[in-house]
């Protein structure tokens, strides 16, 4: 029964610690989306078709 209970223990971490990266990871693409949209609209007079 005690092995159980590590396996869950280790899954629940392993869990916790992929949610932690994939907040950090979206909140990270969207600051790099949000500056590079900003950037675009700076140099908009600038882009010639």
């Amino acid at each position: 029964m005690e092995r159980v209970y590590k396996t869950m223990r280790n899954a629940g971490a392993l869990n916790i610690a992929a949610g932690i990266t994939m907040v950090v990871l979206g909140v990270a693409a969207g600051v790099m989306t949000i500056i590079t949209g900003a950037v675009l609209l700076k140099r908009k007079s600038e882009i010639i078709f």
